[in-house]
């Protein structure tokens, strides 16, 4: 993963509840997530030091064909290694292009924004994607996503009974389902060796920064602002934020519920947490000052030491490559007495 880091040695969802979006759970699925993070243009800055990655345990070689279980428990046949792949959700579509299969991929979803290639390839829609479009392009493979399985369940047969191999990756909510996500898109792909360095490569970083972050003294209160309109949303346990928190040792200030779930600005005002982040300044560069001036905010003690801070949306909440890229970020933005350039 050609990702450059700022440890080397001290190691939103953009109104994405507007229709009250999300499961009967509460949980907000990755499709609709990724539908609102269209607009965003400040990516994430890298420095000159690069992680040293340890080098992957060996592997066998991909022999084809392969059969796998998808995310729905179907067994899939891919009967020759992929020459023309369509990814639908825009986390499958960064994994690919990690594993170095950009050469590959002749369709992507309407949400995708990263990386800067993906704006080149051919777009086959969002939460309803063209099947037509799709058959078109003759993929050998499509690689979907659990999350937006209600939505697509009718299209994707309709590409199986073209004679189009579909495979469905599972939902991830945690680092270690990400990484099964990536190595089974090796498999599927042919990337096996690929898949593997940088699972490594995630988990040398993600040591590095826990590593670090055993130097707090003192654990401090966050809360994640993930959505502001019509209501504020932040993500409790069983989310990548909450992981996250915990990795750095940092306490989510809704830890004690689950998914994505609303709170009302007074709950906020009374858990009065160290720190405030808000996924929103990619698409409203004054998400963080509103957040400063929001009514009775200015007695919460990250308002008063000026704690309030913007990260990058798609690093915590985009289940791929760049979680450990938000996972730095976020570590710097709540500890950055620990976490210094």
């Amino acid at each position: 993963m050609k990702k450059f880091w700022k440890f080397g040695m001290s190691a939103g969802l953009a109104a994405v509840l507007l229709a009250g979006c999300g499961g009967e759970d509460g949980t907000i699925e990755e499709q609709e997530i990724e539908e609102q993070e269209i607009d965003r243009d400040e990516e994430i800055e890298e420095s000159e030091i690069e992680t040293p990655a340890e080098p992957p345990e060996e592997v066998a070689e991909v022999e084809f064909p392969v059969t796998l279980v998808d995310a729905l428990g179907d067994e899939v046949v891919i009967e020759e290694e992929p020459q023309a792949i369509v990814s639908m959700v825009p986390s499958t579509t960064e994994i690919a292009y990690e594993l170095g299969l950009a050469d590959k991929m002749v369709g992507v979803s309407d949400y995708d924004n990263y990386p800067e290639e993906t704006a080149d390839v051919e777009k086959i829609g969002g939460q309803e994607f063209n099947v037509e479009k799709v058959i078109s392009l003759e993929p050998d493979l499509v690689i979907s996503h659990e999350s937006g399985i209600s939505t697509w369940e009718t299209g994707l047969q309709q590409l199986r009974d073209a004679g189009i191999t579909v495979y469905v990756v599972n939902n991830e909510t945690s680092f270690e389902e990400v990484y099964d996500s990536i190595t089974v898109i090796g498999q599927a792909t042919g990337a096996t060796d690929e898949a593997n360095a940088l699972v490594t490569e995630m988990q040398v970083q993600v040591d590095s920064i826990t590593e670090q972050a055993e130097a707090v003294e003192d654990p401090k209160t966050v809360f994640v602002e993930v959505g502001s309109e019509p209501d504020i949303y932040t993500t409790g346990s069983g989310t990548f934020i909450d992981e996250m928190l915990s990795m750095i040792n940092a306490e989510n200030m809704a830890g004690d519920q689950e998914g994505w779930v609303s709170m009302d600005p007074e709950a906020i005002v009374s858990g009065n947490p160290d720190v405030i982040v808000t996924t929103e300044g990619g698409y409203n560069p004054e998400a963080v000052e509103q957040i400063k001036q929001r009514g009775g905010f200015s007695e919460i003690t990250a308002v008063k030491e000026d704690a309030v801070y913007n990260i990058d949306s798609d690093a915590v909440t985009r289940s791929g490559p760049r979680l450990t890229v938000g996972l730095l970020e976020l570590a710097e933005a709540v500890y950055p007495e620990v976490f210094s350039e």
